[in-house]
């Protein structure tokens, strides 16, 4: 691995272009994840309520990231390797399937393209190193955790603790922040969410977030430690307050419109990763510390 990274060094262009295919590709892979991981999900608590309530299961067929192939929803025409090619496709077959001639939709390029453009920002920032080696890994995470949040208002623990865990590992080394950090981190991000969602909840009765937030706030903790969760918080909620009142005001006055904060914290974690310490400084300065 280390000989790959010297060889990257010595041809940066060779480097940022391999890096941004890569986003690509792995950007076409997770919009199967976004798209299936939460009828997977589906399927499983369907599976363990009915054998709690002892009903009989019917057998279907496998279904998951792998199985059955992609296809068109409205003729069943099985998406071929050349009808996959990301961006590029969509464009040579003008947004319409090949069979049908049905609208394809241009989220699937848009989310190819936006994991391609961050995975490049990655490479750009961090150069040829471990540190962009698992950056990106936490980047494609948050790329697929931020569309399941806005689709369905979940975030996945199949995603959320084995990346946590990954961060913790990755610090191990000191890839991001050290590893007292990092446990530190973790376990602030859960509990000080937590304890506003229970606060919260006390005062108004309702529930203000839900616990995949707290465990996603955990993970951001774990991979760059407490000292981003200030900045993290910030930003995300201003984030979150702009998109909020944008909804209401175009939606119309509606304040119980339910908001995923998930693409948010996830939003606001990535900058931290990437800028965080030069906004903290810019912070301090402004105030003259």
């Amino acid at each position: 691995m280390n000989e790959l990274f010297l060889l990257f060094e010595q041809s940066p262009a060779y480097f940022y272009s391999t890096v941004t295919i890569l986003g690509l590709l792995i950007g076409s892979f997770l919009n199967v994840v976004i798209h299936r991981l939460p009828i997977m999900m589906e399927q499983e608590f369907r599976a363990e309520a009915q054998e709690f309530l002892e009903i009989e299961q019917q057998e279907q067929s496998a279904y998951n990231l792998v199985v059955p192939r992609s296809a068109c929803p409205k003729c069943q025409h099985q998406i071929g390797a050349l009808e996959n090619i990301p961006v590029i496709s969509y464009l040579w077959l003008k947004g319409k399937c090949k069979s049908c001639r049905v609208e394809i939709s241009a989220r699937y390029p848009l989310v190819e393209a936006f994991t391609g453009i961050m995975s490049l920002a990655v490479a750009l920032h961090f150069g040829a190193t471990w540190q962009c080696l698992f950056a990106l890994v936490f980047t494609w995470s948050l790329v697929a955790l931020t569309f399941i949040d806005f689709d369905t208002m979940l975030l996945p623990d199949s995603i959320v603790l084995p990346v946590l865990w990954i961060g913790i590992i990755a610090n191990m080394n000191v890839l991001y922040t050290d590893l007292t950090s990092s446990i530190i981190g973790a376990m602030a991000g859960y509990l000080s969410l937590w304890s506003i969602y229970w606060l919260f909840k006390l005062l108004t009765g309702k529930e203000g977030m839900g616990y995949g937030d707290f465990k996603l706030f955990a993970l951001i903790g774990a991979w760059l430690g407490w000292q981003a969760l200030p900045v993290t918080i910030l930003l995300s909620s201003l984030i979150g307050a702009f998109v909020g009142i944008s909804i209401m005001v175009i939606r119309g006055q509606d304040r119980n419109i339910a908001i995923p904060f998930g693409p948010y914290l996830a939003l606001a974690g990535w900058v931290a990763m990437m800028w965080g310490e030069q906004i903290n400084q810019a912070y301090l300065t402004s105030i003259g510390l």
